[in-house]
């Protein structure tokens, strides 16, 4: 497997779960906590990160030629998501998941 294939396979694997992640966190700890997790902002930005990951697990899955900037806009997002998601507090396996998807879709991106 070429270190190209390793890396998509990384980032399609990080979007999945970066996905389920964030609409796990959204229903079962931004509902439950109130306040500052359900601020419109954050939740945009949560329901946004969802569907960037999911846009681009669906153009990396079928090789187009415009993942990448799928990809490019999904780390932007993943970006801000941790950051809101650290601020807010409570939201760890936000945080990493984010975090790792920003990374990964940095350098398909790339």
């Amino acid at each position: 497997m070429s270190t190209a294939t390793a890396t998509k396979q990384d980032c399609l694997e990080n979007c999945q779960e970066c996905q389920t992640t964030i609409n796990d966190m959204l229903t079962a700890t931004c509902l439950a906590e109130g306040g500052a997790h359900v601020e419109q902002t954050h939740v945009k930005l949560m329901l946004d990160c969802a569907a960037a990951c999911n846009a681009c697990i669906s153009f990396m899955s079928r090789n187009s030629d415009y993942h990448s900037h799928y990809c490019r806009a999904c780390a932007e997002i993943c970006k801000a998501c941790a950051d809101s998601c650290e601020k807010v507090g409570n939201m760890d396996r936000c945080v990493e998941c984010c975090r790792r998807c920003h990374e990964s879709c940095s350098s398909m991106a790339a």
